[in-house]
């Protein structure tokens, strides 16, 4: 994807030293979706759902203040708003005086809104870690299997049986795609909650792992698994979570998931 001179992407930008909402670099949605075949009525709800852990400012007297934080960007926002400028934007308040910590969260606030194009929440704390709750997921990554394909995602490795439907939770720690402007890796584990025809496992690990060499955002990577299981499988109802490893202490989780399926409960997991 082409970046404009003035975006921070790929390039080393000085340390923000005072308070700067123009570092936050917002990228529309609709080109990518529309390469899926997603137009403006979504087919899904959804949410991304950012993790920050070094966020700091001044206090009134200029007495440093830290904290961590949690972001959550709608999916029907017309913006995602880019991983790196996000850590610069949030950099730029390391010297920056809130008389309360009510003021900063405001500002934090309206500014993402602004750029993303749509409320964004914002809470200080993280959610809890997953604990024992994976358990209830069956994790396909131990299946005995060759692959031969890591990229481009293959939506046509993915099948499901014809038979009765069943309603399960299928996991995977081996998500890994790199990031579009800077070639990073990015590492992921992701949830498949769904109900509907039964998902062939290794047909799905086989997919997942076919994103390996792919160049995508996050978010678009979701969305791109959420499709193409929609179309492929057919489920009567579909929830993909994945959530990112952190990389400049943030992390995100995007969610897609069917109308009127509640969003999964915020959670880490330990690799966060």
């Amino acid at each position: 994807m082409p970046t404009p001179d003035h975006s921070p992407l790929g390039r080393e930008v000085a340390y923000p030293a005072h308070y700067d909402p123009s570092l936050l670099f917002p990228i529309p949605r609709a080109p990518a979706r529309g390469e899926l075949g997603i137009g403006e009525a979504l087919p899904f709800a959804g949410h991304d759902r950012w993790h920050a852990y070094e966020l700091s400012w001044l206090d009134g007297r200029g007495k440093p203040q830290a904290a961590t934080a949690t972001i959550t960007v709608p999916a029907t926002s017309p913006n995602l708003v880019e991983s790196k400028s996000l850590k610069l934007y949030l950099n730029s308040l390391n010297s920056t005086r809130f008389d309360t910590a009510e003021a900063l969260s405001s500002r934090i606030a309206e500014d993402l809104s602004r750029s993303a194009g749509a409320p964004v929440g914002f809470a200080f704390g993280l959610p809890p870690f997953e604990g024992d709750i994976i358990d209830e997921a069956a994790c396909i990554d131990g299946l005995d299997i060759a692959i031969e394909t890591y990229g481009p995602p293959d939506a046509g490795l993915l099948h499901a049986d014809a038979g009765g439907n069943v309603s399960e939770v299928l996991r995977s720690e081996l998500l890994k795609s790199n990031c579009p402007v800077t070639g990073q890796p990015d590492w992921a584990s992701v949830s498949i909650a769904y109900r509907g025809p039964r998902i062939d496992r290794a047909a799905l690990l086989r997919y997942l792992v076919s994103f390996r060499e792919h160049a995508g955002f996050h978010e678009q990577c979701v969305e791109r698994i959420f499709v193409d299981l929609l179309a492929r499988c057919r489920p009567e109802a579909l929830s993909v979570e994945a959530r990112y490893t952190r990389r400049g202490g943030l992390d995100i989780n995007p969610w897609r998931g069917s109308a009127g399926i509640a969003p999964p409960a915020a959670r880490r997991d330990l690799r966060q």
